[in-house]
């Protein structure tokens, strides 16, 4: 059984969509996330429900060993991008990335397939295949004026 795809049945079950989940340490207690999206944007009612339902099935096929907190959420604004779909779901959005002959490299992503992304840089158009990159996240540019 793969636990997400468990996982993701129970969250579209609430009208969402499965987005990623993680293992967290925070004050010395472990918390298992869910991230789910919708098109709408994510509500709490929404988390709640997921987290309803998804409790009990937790219960019989636990995510790890020991004791954890279930943390229903959205993703962000400001996302990480692990998977193929991440990184097409968010073509045109802005980008930070982190590649081997880089520190940090922001740009735009313009496209992305199962292989690997093309992000527009200010030094022009670059690719990276998905093994070349050792993490990578959505950011939003707080300091850009609004459009009228």
């Amino acid at each position: 059984m793969n636990l997400d795809s468990e996982i993701a049945k129970i969250v579209k079950a609430n009208g969402a969509d499965f987005y990623d989940s993680e293992i967290a340490t925070e004050a010395e207690e472990t918390i298992f996330r869910v991230y789910v999206t919708q098109e709408s944007g994510v509500s709490l009612d929404t988390c709640a429900d997921i987290s309803y339902d998804l409790s009990p099935f937790l219960d019989v096929h636990p995510p790890m060993h020991g004791r954890y907190r279930l943390e229903v959420s959205s993703p962000g604004i400001e996302r990480k991008l692990r998977k193929p779909e991440h990184f097409q779901k968010a073509i045109g959005e802005k980008v930070k990335l982190a590649v081997p002959s880089q520190d940090r490299l922001k740009g735009t992503l313009k496209s992305a397939d199962s292989d690997g992304i093309v992000v527009e840089t200010k030094h022009g158009d670059e690719s990276y295949s998905y093994s070349e990159i050792k993490k990578a996240k959505t950011y939003y540019d707080w300091n850009q004026p609004k459009k009228k």
